[in-house]
């Protein structure tokens, strides 16, 4: 892909770390606004749709042009085929790393075309959400004084006054400068974004407020030498902090071993969860299993950010309340299981697009006893052929499967849950697996 033309830190390290707080909903703690902005939309905390719900719109998928802090900025807009101005839709936002445009955002060029739209988020949302990819002034986000965090202001009360969208779903993600502004989101707008997911960033784009609550997922190459993984884990930490998880540091891949290793942290507050994703890799956007470089079919990102972004159901607790610990994936369907005999449960999700698909799988143990090391084995539907996974190996690639646990998650206590994922091929049929077993016990299907 076409990367940052050799982020060179010294440019970096001289861009202005603006970025300013405004009071946004009833629930959180308020600043004072600076910059021109406005206040922001509904708090996350309170399920409601916007003022667009039930209303025509004018805005329609292309690229759209408003005033911010007055200069014209500009935004694509991608819409769910056959849009319901009656149904609440989920909002992500996706942003340009430097150098680059909010065109190679929407349409995946620089990766796959159309594959790697929004991130590769495109293809697995199945005309469920709406797309933004806001253009940076001067190809970049540098944020000064606040500048760019109003323009997501901006954006968001155009888009929500014209269309129907679930305030507690807005999402932001982004590579290199893009994480960057996606990190500023997170800092400035804890009640306004439930996720975002930062890939290959550091504190570029400033850190205004920095102590709400959000959920957050982050992706770093360990040999990246543009914006190094210290400056990625510098910036997780400060939500681990913020979410209350248990502080760890979370296994790694060797390198040389063209592998990633994604961590689910402990401990964290119900609704706030912080996974880390680090790969053998450098400074790029799609990596993939087994191969350098980026892959837009391939990557195993889009699948891992998509399964985090879409686990959010129902809404958390708004800051600054401090819920109690929960586990970090919770099981589907009851919380507690009546004790009994060993058994297993598993969750099966399949988003198909073209001739791929992502299965997210959830394995529950519903016996009474701790299960240390499994296997879990399943049939695939012909002409279905993985091509990468997340958090257990599968062999072989077709046919029957076995997923057998990593080091980190082998240890499954009585109702306990883990989730584990690929990424197939398909010819036709995206079936999910009939049935299941988890050490050579049939599970229920949920």
């Amino acid at each position: 892909m076409v990367r940052p033309r050799s982020v060179a830190v010294a440019a970096l390290l001289a861009l202005t770390l603006g970025g300013t707080t405004l009071a946004v909903g009833a629930a959180a703690s308020s600043s004072a606004a600076s910059g021109g902005g406005a206040t922001a939309a509904t708090d996350v905390g309170a399920a409601a749709s916007t003022a667009g719900c039930g209303r025509t719109p004018t805005l329609t998928s292309g690229t759209h042009t408003i005033q911010s802090g007055g200069k014209s900025r500009s935004f694509i807009l991608r819409l769910p085929d056959n849009y319901d101005n009656r149904t609440p839709h989920r909002l992500v936002f996706g942003f340009h790393w430097r150098g680059a445009t909010a065109t190679d955002v929407a349409t995946g060029q620089t990766v796959q075309r159309d594959v790697w739209a929004y991130y590769g988020l495109l293809r697995l949302a199945n005309n469920s959400t709406i797309f933004v990819a806001p253009q940076g002034l001067n190809n970049g986000w540098a944020n000064s004084g606040g500048e760019d965090v109003t323009f997501v202001d901006d954006m968001l009360r155009r888009i929500e006054g014209e269309l129907c969208v679930e305030t507690t779903q807005r999402f932001a993600l982004g590579f290199s400068w893009g994480g960057g502004m996606s990190y500023a989101l997170a800092c400035a707008r804890p009640d306004v974004f439930r996720a975002v997911a930062v890939y290959g960033a550091g504190q570029i784009s400033g850190c205004s407020g920095g102590t709400g609550r959000v959920a957050y997922f982050g992706a770093h190459g360990i040999r990246d030498n543009v914006l190094t993984i210290s400056g990625g884990r510098t910036l997780r930490d400060r939500f681990v902090r913020n979410n209350g998880c248990t502080a760890q540091n979370p296994p790694e891949p060797a390198q040389g071993s063209l592998t990633h290793r994604s961590t689910t942290y402990s401990g964290c507050a119900a609704g706030y969860p912080v996974v880390w994703a680090a790969f053998d890799e450098g400074h790029i956007a799609a990596p993939q299993d087994g191969a350098p470089g980026d892959s837009g079919s391939r990557t195993w990102l889009p699948g891992e950010t998509w399964r985090f972004f879409t686990q959010f159901g129902a809404n958390p607790t708004p800051n600054p309340t401090t819920p109690p610990p929960n586990p970090t994936t919770p099981p589907p369907g009851p919380t507690t299981p009546p004790p009994g005999p060993a058994g297993c449960r598993v969750t099966a999700t399949v988003n198909a697009w073209g001739n791929g698909l992502t299965e997210d799988l959830t394995i529950t143990n519903t016996g009474s006893t701790t299960i240390n090391g499994w296997s879990l084995v399943f049939t695939l539907p012909g002409g279905q052929t993985i091509t990468g996974g997340w958090n257990a190996t599968y062999t072989p690639t077709s046919g029957q499967v076995t997923a057998r646990n990593v080091d980190y998650n082998g240890a499954l206590a009585p109702n306990a849950s883990v989730s584990i994922g690929f990424q197939a091929t398909h010819t036709g049929n995206t079936a999910r697996p009939s049935s299941f077993t988890l050490n050579g016990a049939s599970c229920t299907i949920a």
